[in-house]
């Protein structure tokens, strides 16, 4: 089944390529196919993968078009595909193992007024939860369950957020946008893209290879972590992009989540509070095109790399923002993932009778009833959604800059994307999301293995999702598989 663009399947595309700044008739170039009833909730959640996907796709073949000559080639976008690459770390199997999810400190609890979901995935994360609530580091999930039941919520979200461990209390749409947070969110656009200081043009470089790789010969420093961050940067390698991940050598990562996003990229580790750490910052930065970063506001201010103070180091450059609640408001300089922005911004209590939707059991603790257990979505649909904006973002701002010249800025937050999925989406094209029952999928009619592929690697062999971006042209997929985390040089090539 193929549609036109201005179909059923055209309304978020509109709204996602609106947001950055993009020609409407160039969304005339895509097309939709696949099957039906995929990521089932009772929230738009395919209409969100959907459109992300579209307008990165669009992003890059608008760029192609630019730095090759001749027209914007054709977008085709295949639900299969998609659906399959938001769930590509579920996917991934490392020489047949599945791969780790999440831990058993990461998940909903019961509280005296209601519900918090905790995120501990990350072992000085899981330090912090237990610190917070004065229980020893042997404590298992009854042990926290205990204290959980006896305590209130929104209680719990302020000492542990105090202790720097991530909680996050069960939370209505209608509570979400009454919160400061919330309405902070709200004030902001999908996609903030704006000019950074003034700078001259400077010509892209030299297109090497196929006129169909837009982002050849760019240079991608990579200073971000957990799907969204890596989602975006692993779309500009498949592009490409020379992508240099770059992480604290005490900061901990976990190798399955590397792999699931490391294709196409080199990896390497740089302590910035050290001097030669910053004397290779710099040199690399002397020679990047785009940076990207996904840790919370503030956080890397201290190493000098405000977007600001980064621009003006390196005119001309593109600077690229993902944080889990934006720049503004009360908790713009908390921690955050995409598990706890469903749950504070009340999709979770929206996809609470949607159990049978759900693709996370261990998460919810199993099936939801309806005003019982929070629910989920079928995907971490805000982190990949998220992610494809941000590379959408960071390909527009690089055909605006051949134009115009300057650096520039793209900021995006998980619960910005969380509010668009809840208030501005709907499946039928049009701008009002409304709740309804889940849907199942098809029996039979999609089957993942037409988008996986096993891919020999130094980890092993790998099964993986393909990637979903897909233009005339475009590559099917990376040139490179992942490596070890952090053990590149860091080098440009």
């Amino acid at each position: 089944m193929e549609r036109r663009h201005g179909g059923a399947r055209g309304g978020g595309t509109d709204l996602a390529w609106a947001a950055l700044g993009g020609d409407p008739a160039l969304t005339g170039r895509i097309t939709y196919g696949g099957p039906p009833g995929l990521l089932p909730a009772r929230l738009p959640v395919m209409s969100l993968a959907r459109s992300t996907v579209a307008v990165c796709a669009l992003a890059g073949a608008e760029l192609a078009a630019r730095r090759g000559g001749g027209p914007v080639p054709a977008v085709r976008v295949d639900d299969g595909a998609v659906a399959t690459a938001f769930v590509s770390e579920r996917q991934l199997r490392v020489d047949g193992r599945a791969c780790s999810s999440f831990a058993p400190l990461s998940r909903f609890w019961r509280t005296a007024d209601g519900w918090v979901r905790t995120h501990a995935n990350y072992p000085h994360h899981r330090v912090r939860l237990l610190r917070a609530l004065d229980l020893p580091g042997t404590a298992g999930e009854s042990d926290v369950a205990a204290v959980l039941a006896g305590r209130r919520a929104e209680e719990i979200e302020e000492t542990v957020c105090a202790a720097g461990g991530l909680a996050v209390a069960a939370r209505t749409p209608e509570d979400w946008r009454a919160h400061p947070q919330g309405a902070a969110v709200a004030a902001r656009p999908l996609v903030a893209l704006d000019p950074l200081g003034d700078a001259p043009v400077r010509p892209l470089p030299l297109l090497t290879g196929a006129p169909t790789l837009p982002a050849a010969g760019l240079r991608v420093l990579d200073l971000t972590r957990v799907i969204a961050g890596p989602v975006a940067t692993r779309t500009l390698a498949l592009l490409g992009a020379d992508v240099l991940r770059i992480d604290a050598p005490r900061l901990p990562e976990s190798q399955d989540a590397h792999t699931d996003t490391g294709f196409g990229k080199r990896s390497a580790a740089l302590d910035l509070g050290s001097s030669s750490g910053r004397a290779s910052f710099e040199e690399l930065l002397s020679r990047a095109d785009v940076v990207v970063t996904g840790y919370r506001p503030g956080a890397l201010d201290r190493f000098g790399l405000a977007p600001e103070e980064l621009a003006a180091r390196r005119p001309g450059l593109v600077v690229a923002r993902i944080s889990a609640w934006g720049d503004e408001g009360p908790w713009g300089g908390r921690r955050g993932f995409d598990s706890l922005v469903q749950v504070a911004t009340g999709i979770a209590a929206v996809e609470s009778d949607a159990g049978s939707a759900s693709q996370d059991p261990k998460a919810s603790g199993g099936a939801a009833e309806r005003g019982g257990i929070p629910g989920v979505l079928p995907a971490q649909a805000l982190d990949h959604g998220t992610g494809y904006l941000l590379a959408a973002a960071v390909l527009r701002a690089l055909t605006e800059q051949s134009r115009t010249g300057g650096s520039f800025l793209a900021t995006l937050a998980l619960a910005r994307t969380a509010r668009w999925l809840l208030d501005d989406l709907a499946e039928d094209g049009g701008r009002t999301a409304v709740p309804r029952a889940p849907q199942p999928a098809v029996p039979g009619v999609h089957d993942p293995a037409h988008h996986l592929r096993e891919t020999d690697s130094v980890l092993g062999r790998l099964r993986h999702a393909l990637p979903p971006v897909s233009f005339d042209g475009a590559p099917a997929t990376w040139a490179t598989p992942p490596g070890r985390c952090a053990t590149d040089a860091p080098v440009w090539r």
